[in-house]
């Protein structure tokens, strides 16, 4: 585990190659990401596979600067949707659409569950299995993503049950 710059990342595919660039031969890499502590991701590398990507609020991701980097139209759902041509109009329209949610009645608890335009969740999104032969459950990791959770704290929670806590203080 080590601190790496994502300045120069703009894609997942960037991202990967740079986790591949790191692997000693072809172990599995696992990236973590944490923004401003208000959501996480973890993306796993294996090989020359497609990553598989956990986003623990995609809505707050979709805000941030990192989010066009992990909320791919695949994982969105949002495949040949040329509603949104950039992250940035999606962004504008969450913003938009939260303030508008905030002044909607609330009370009626059958309704879908929420999420902004584009179809970006609130809450979590992506691979929840990607850490289970890790020995991190997907409700374990569910449950690190819940409303009451600090991103910060879910992913020293995480490092400490894959057994690289120290590492991840060290370069925090």
């Amino acid at each position: 585990m080590s601190e790496t710059e994502l300045d120069n990342v703009e894609t997942l595919a960037d991202l990967a190659d740079l986790a591949r660039e790191a692997a000693q031969d072809d172990d599995t890499v696992l990236v973590f990401i944490e923004q401003e502590d208000s959501w996480f991701a973890v993306v796993r590398v294996d090989g020359e596979e497609d990553p598989r990507i956990f986003v623990s609020d995609a809505a707050a991701a979709a805000r941030s600067s990192y989010g066009d980097v992990v909320l791919t139209e695949e994982l969105v759902g949002r495949a040949g949707d040329s509603e949104f041509d950039d992250l940035d109009s999606l962004v504008t329209e969450l913003e938009d659409s939260e303030e508008a949610e905030l002044s909607a009645d609330e009370d009626d608890e059958d309704e879908a569950p929420p999420s902004g335009p584009g179809g970006v969740p609130v809450g979590p999104l992506g691979d929840s299995e990607l850490l289970a032969e890790f020995g991190v459950a997907a409700s374990a990791l569910l449950e690190l993503s819940g409303e009451d959770a600090e991103p910060g704290d879910a992913l020293s929670e995480l490092a400490e049950a894959l057994g690289c806590g120290e590492v991840l203080e060290a370069v925090r």
